[in-house]
């Protein structure tokens, strides 16, 4: 006998999934077309830290003699790294700051037929592409500046870009916590408090095996998200170096374990605060 009882709960199961899929897309389309209309703002902002870190680091130091002339291949997958991560966590921790503030401009993404947890990794997969696309500039760019002053492997393409999503996520979740944490009145702290620690103890500059004088610094550099960002991608980068990396397995378990972890924080601090 027709089961129709069945029938209905899963054509209900169906239709739910439909909608619900409809709206998250229809909200990060709506996203994209807001960051389309700011394409030439968010593209300046997107290159100018990068720009000159690498004209200073990775041109003037070395042809002034302050640092090697390989220096630059050191540098460039760091500042890849940092604008991948400190990107996606400014892209959602900024703006989630705003929403869920005392403004609560968070109200509209609430109505939609969403359940709360959507409509937070929806904030965290688009501040992912958008970071996507600023660290894939960083690449022309350190061209432009550098010139051939640097290498990277080609024959490592893919694991290149499964490590630059990873790094975007990692930042996209660990703002998505930090959006949830900070108050709007505390946002003047960001800077001083919580991003320059990061980007100095995130192995940017230097290879984490040069830190091996100055044990207890390596330690805390590896509590740093920055740090598996930077040495995955030094790693998949410039196989030239005369230095040893971080290896891979630890790379993608320190990257998924922040990702893992600072997702489930980041929802449930959304989901606290904007249902109130």
């Amino acid at each position: 006998m027709y089961d129709y009882d069945s029938a209905a709960r899963t054509a209900r199961s169906q239709s739910l999934f439909i909608v619900t899929s409809l709206a998250f897309l229809a909200m990060l389309r709506r996203d994209l077309v807001i960051a389309r209309r700011d394409f030439i703002g968010n593209l300046v902002q997107w290159m100018v830290v990068p720009a000159f870190f690498l004209f200073i680091f990775g041109r003037v130091l070395p042809q002034t003699g302050a640092a090697s002339a390989s220096y630059g291949a050191l540098l460039l997958p760091g500042i890849v790294a940092m604008s991948l991560l400190m990107t996606a966590l400014l892209n959602v921790t900024l703006p989630l700051v705003i929403d869920i503030g005392n403004e609560r401009e968070i109200e509209d993404r609430l109505l939609a037929p969403l359940p709360t947890a959507l409509v937070a990794l929806e904030k965290v997969l688009f501040a992912a592409l958008n970071s996507m696309v600023a660290g894939a500039l960083v690449f022309p760019l350190a061209y432009l500046i550098m010139g051939n002053a640097y290498q990277v492997r080609t024959g490592a393409i893919g694991t290149l870009i499964y490590i630059m999503l990873l790094a975007a996520f990692a930042g996209a979740s660990l703002g998505l916590t930090l959006g949830t944490v900070v108050k709007p009145e505390q946002i003047g702290l960001l800077n001083s408090v919580i991003l320059l620690p990061i980007i100095f103890t995130g192995c940017v500059y230097f290879s984490w095996s040069a830190l091996d004088s100055i044990k207890w610094f390596q330690v805390v550099t590896l509590f740093n998200p920055l740090t598996y960002s930077a040495e995955g991608l030094r790693g998949a980068m410039t196989p030239g170096l005369a230095l040893a990396t971080l290896d891979i397995r630890w790379v993608l378990l320190g990257l998924a374990g922040t990702i893992i972890v600072f997702l489930s924080l980041g929802i449930k601090g959304f989901t606290r605060r904007a249902v109130r």
